[in-house]
């Protein structure tokens, strides 16, 4: 396939058909350093990301990197007088049906409380929000947290602070920049509702947003919370209910079963935090306490949430342990996870490879799994790698709903020569427009279900069931 690496790195083989490979180090300022987001893939077949520190302001960038390792800075933050587009971005960004790439940034902007912000995929940005535009910040601060697009074309996302209480909000906001507050958090007596959200939301298959917050709740070690798009707002559970489940909850992924999937940076039968599921009916079990094993070579402390491969398996990362880890330093893993609670470590960083990883892994349609760390690599300010662990390329839609007649972007890795498309059985018009990018129209007569295309190397089924509304 024309998107498998082969690349000029630092490279490592930790079990069979499994590869680690350095794609990227940052090296300086203008570079950029400490990333803390993770990377998204553009229809483009690129990789786009955010750096929290670095760029020509030392205020944060955007970056967009090839699939051969080639990394270009296409917006560095505070280039506009007074900082009015934005400083520090620790989310990650989105691509949404308009082709645009949406996110955040945590400080600056016209008021000084962080912005939302599009850009083009060649780097255009544009402002769409200034947080703390309201008297006290009563429209939300600081928004640590990337967006979310629904299926109603809007963007929905968190900020950590602000809000009639000052502990944080959830948000919608339109393409054209208009914003609505739905929820302040801290709105019940203790905070038992939660405060400061960290981690993006998700929109389940039934249409609410389910998300978590870092703090607050009744025992003060975070909360589950699910909200409608109309801003009612319900906890489902309160961390320290349980003397394993965990403190500082890292966000959800909704899997295929239904059930919810996240991780906690702390707690956890061994203090090191966890792997949880949580079911719709409100039921948490722990699944996985790290640091079970000796001197943690299992890793501790997960920063970041969990994504669910196309093997149906979760994957993540711990910021710290491993087996390099050592009384002066520890550096972090990447493992696999059963739905079961079976976990496996495929990879321990080393410096020379990259630290502390803290954003979620993403996994391209060639089917390798891509990710950032914080330190480490060739010059210890991070890094950008990839990990093949023997998953097939997939595709994957644009949006994952639609109604008949309605136009889909379906991405790919190597599309070129299609033949055909079908949503769950049910042949499709559609034109390949590059390697990457097919857009189809969901035919008469279609069903939910999974999307195929064929091409002269196989059938490609998407990773997720597509709803017909």
């Amino acid at each position: 396939m024309k998107r498998i690496l082969a690349l000029c790195a630092t490279m490592a083989t930790a079990l069979s058909a499994q590869t680690f490979t350095s794609l990227y180090s940052f090296a300086d300022q203008v570079g950029g350093w400490f990333p803390l987001a993770g990377l998204v893939q553009a229809t483009n077949g690129e990789l786009y990301g955010t750096v929290s520190s670095g760029g020509a302001s030392d205020a944060g960038l955007v970056f967009e990197i090839t699939p051969t390792g080639t990394l270009t800075v296409l917006h560095s933050f505070c280039a506009q007088s007074g900082c009015t587009d934005g400083s520090d971005p620790s989310g990650a960004l989105i691509q949404a049906a308009d082709g645009n790439l949406y996110g955040t940034a945590s400080g600056s902007g016209a008021f000084g409380g962080g912005t939302v912000f599009v850009m083009t995929p060649s780097g255009a940005l544009t402002t769409l929000y200034s947080f703390c535009a309201l008297s006290d910040c009563a429209d939300g601060q600081s928004p640590q947290a990337g967006l979310l697009q629904a299926i109603d074309g809007n963007l929905y996302g968190t900020t950590a602070g602000g809000g009639a209480n000052n502990s944080g909000t959830v948000f919608q906001i339109t393409p054209a920049g208009t914003l609505t507050t739905l929820y302040s958090f801290c709105a019940l007596s203790d905070c038992t509702d939660g405060s400061a959200p960290q981690a993006v939301l998700i929109q389940a298959f039934k249409g609410n947003f389910y998300g978590t917050t870092s703090g607050g709740g009744a025992n003060g070690q975070g909360t589950i919370f699910s909200i409608t798009p109309g801003g009612t707002l319900t906890t489902l559970y309160t961390f320290g209910s349980q003397s394993d489940d965990g403190t500082s909850p890292n966000g959800l992924v909704e899997a295929l079963n239904g059930d919810f999937y996240g991780t906690t940076a702390g707690g956890g039968a061994n203090a090191s935090g966890t792997v949880f599921k949580f079911t719709p009916s409100g039921v948490l079990t722990t699944l996985y306490s790290f640091c079970a094993l000796t001197k943690c070579h299992d890793g501790e402390q997960p920063e970041a949430g969990l994504i669910q491969a196309t093997n149906r398996n979760f994957y993540g990362t711990t910021s710290r342990g491993g087996t390099s880890h050592t009384i002066s330093a520890s550096y972090g893993t990447v493992f696999e996870i059963t739905p079961g609670g079976t976990l496996r470590t495929i990879h321990n960083f080393e410096q020379s490879d990259g630290t502390l990883p803290y954003a979620p892994l993403v996994q391209d349609t060639n089917g390798a799994l891509y990710g950032t760390t914080k330190q480490g690599g060739a010059h210890s300010v991070g890094t950008i790698f990839s990990l093949t662990v023997g998953l097939p390329a997939f595709v994957e839609t644009q949006t994952t709903t639609g109604t008949i007649g309605a136009t889909v972007n379906i991405l790919g890795s190597d599309l070129t020569g299609a033949t055909s498309v079908t949503f769950n059985g049910t042949s499709a018009a559609f034109t390949v427009v590059s390697e990457y990018l097919i857009t189809a129209t969901v035919p008469t007569g279609a069903t939910s279900g999974t999307v195929q295309v064929v091409t002269p190397g196989g059938t490609l089924s998407s990773n997720l069931p597509f709803t017909v509304l």
